[in-house]
């Protein structure tokens, strides 16, 4: 098997494990919302998990398993086998004493953390519950951390499916925590979910050990900052820090903003969950795409092959363009029949899913942006270049700042809650176009036109995709149903009929992206074939 059909092996193996993660998120967010709904508990709950969340995003999966990668690689290619468990040992013990430092320090100044994280304490969440949850929760960083590091040493074996699998077990953790029979043994559900949060952490970490020891680690006791490969992935994180996490960075001020004095109660939970509905779409094809094509451009960089990786670039633009772009406007007009299918059971009333549409409506407007920074990113790494990442990352930080504080104090009643999300998707926007410019401006040409031609195709086959979806929702009287059969009924009918016709329509618009997707699903002519081309 060629190198690239090995990458859309692994991506069809990634989206689909996403997928299963993903819909089990759903599952346990829906859970969530039944039991706590938009309350000050939700927010408080919500509030706890998300601060080491965020912590794990940037610290962990987001930046270590990025930096750990060419290293650790590097080793494997020039070092003993011996060398290469040493030092993988050393790192790993190293990096669990300073998540260990990290955690104690955020249990012992949980108040200060939680502090930092809102700007209403009195108002937005429960101020006593929020500290407590947050203490029982944020271990989860520990265990997390090091199942993050675990997957970037698995992936240097090619093995993509377990370490894509480990968010499966978080969600399996946490819906078992928030059924009856175990959430009765605790004080209320928010407690009984916030354990199942660790729990289901740990057992992130200790499924990957087994196949770990299987390539060869012993897990010897070492500690050591002074390892040249330790400090060269300490080096690399710095940058990275701010490169690939700059949606999570974002996210912070979503949460600061979300509390403000003046938001909604429950503004917290709903972006939280509007959230959630952008990751079922960005968690599957995209981020597979993303995730699988990485190795290729590292891989055609180190050769020098610059040609090819602008191909490999603009290919991945055009397919997740495919994929986002409709299903942004299809988040657009049928954001409430979403929520209410979603999750409007329970606790989680009429105001709730109005809220959480709002939100969902702003974050769309940035669906693809986001998507596509997740390519562009790792483009500039492949290249070596850490730099420019960071320095457009931080003036996307301070857009999305200014925007925030706009909204909040000019445009409040107009945008209302949904005003952390409209300004990071506008961040997002401006990241990518920003980082692709650059780009293009020090490697040449990147096939503009070509993408630009498919991205009008497919803006065209969404317009008339949406119009479809908006005329159903008017014409079946969506929200006049309360039986939520119904409501399914007709809206998995919707979702079925807008896929159908945007397919269709892309088939008649000759749009070659959808010939690609085939191509990869196959794995026949796929993306090989295109970028060679």
């Amino acid at each position: 098997m060629t190198e690239k059909k090995q990458i859309l092996k692994s991506a069809s193996v990634i989206s689909l494990v996403t997928i299963v993660s993903r819909v089990l998120g759903y599952v346990r967010d829906q859970r969530i919302a039944l039991l706590l709904g938009t309350s000050l508990a939700a927010d408080s709950f919500v509030l706890a998990y998300r601060i080491p969340n965020l912590f794990r995003r940037l610290v962990a999966e987001g930046t270590m398993t990025a930096s750990v990668i060419p290293v650790f690689t590097t080793y494997m290619k020039e070092k003993s086998k011996e060398e290469v468990w040493e030092f993988a040992n050393r790192l790993f013990w190293t990096m669990a004493l300073v998540l260990a430092i990290i955690t104690v320090l955020g249990m012992v100044f949980s108040p200060v953390v939680v502090h930092t994280f809102t700007s209403s304490a009195d108002k937005s969440v429960r101020w006593d519950e929020a500290v407590a949850l947050n203490r029982i929760i944020f271990p989860y960083l520990f265990f997390v951390g090091l199942a993050a590091l675990a997957m970037g040493f698995l992936n240097c074996f090619h093995i993509f499916g377990l370490p894509a699998a480990t968010p499966v077990v978080l969600n399996l953790s946490m819906i078992l925590f928030s059924m009856g029979v175990v959430y009765r043994y605790f004080r209320d559900p928010a407690i009984s979910l916030a354990v199942g949060v660790l729990v289901g952490g740990a057992m992130q970490f200790l499924i990957q050990v087994p196949k770990l020891v299987q390539q060869g680690m012993n897990f010897k006791f070492g500690v050591s900052f002074s390892h040249p490969g330790i400090r060269n992935i300490a080096r690399l994180t710095i940058p990275r820090f701010f490169g690939i996490g700059i949606a999570q960075i974002n996210l912070f001020f979503d949460i600061y903003f979300a509390s403000a004095a003046k938001m909604p109660r429950g503004s917290l939970t709903a972006i939280y969950l509007a959230d959630r509905v952008m990751e079922l779409v960005l968690g599957g094809y995209a981020i597979a795409v993303a995730t699988a094509i990485l190795p290729m451009m590292s891989h055609q960089a180190a050769a020098n092959d610059f040609p090819a990786l602008k191909k490999t670039l603009n290919f991945s633009v055009r397919i997740v363009a495919f994929i986002t772009i409709p299903a942004a406007l299809g988040l657009m007009i049928m954001r409430e029949p979403i929520i209410r299918v979603l999750f409007q059971h329970g606790q989680f009333m009429a105001e709730s899913t109005r809220l959480t549409a709002r939100a969902l409506l702003y974050f769309a407007v940035g669906l693809p942006a986001l998507a596509s920074v997740k390519l562009v990113v790792p483009a500039f790494y492949s290249t070596k270049d850490t730099r420019t990442p960071v320095i457009v990352a931080f003036v996307s930080m301070f857009i999305n700042i200014g925007l925030n504080i706009i909204f909040l104090k000019f445009l409040f009643a107009r945008v209302q809650n949904g005003g952390p999300a409209l300004a990071t998707s506008l961040a997002a926007i401006f990241d990518f176009f920003a980082l692709f410019l650059v780009f293009r401006l020090r490697h040449g040409s990147m096939g503009m036109s070509r993408i630009m031609i498919s991205v009008s195709k497919i803006t065209v086959c969404a317009a008339i995709m949406g119009v479809a979806c908006w005329t159903g929702i008017h014409y079946t009287a969506f929200a006049a149903h309360s039986s939520l059969f119904v409501q399914v009924v007709i809206f998995g009918g919707m979702i079925t009929g807008a896929a159908l016709l945007y397919m269709g329509l892309a088939w008649i618009f000759r749009c070659h992206e959808i010939e690609e997707i085939y191509g990869i699903a196959v794995r026949r002519r796929g993306a090989e074939d295109y970028l060679e081309s």
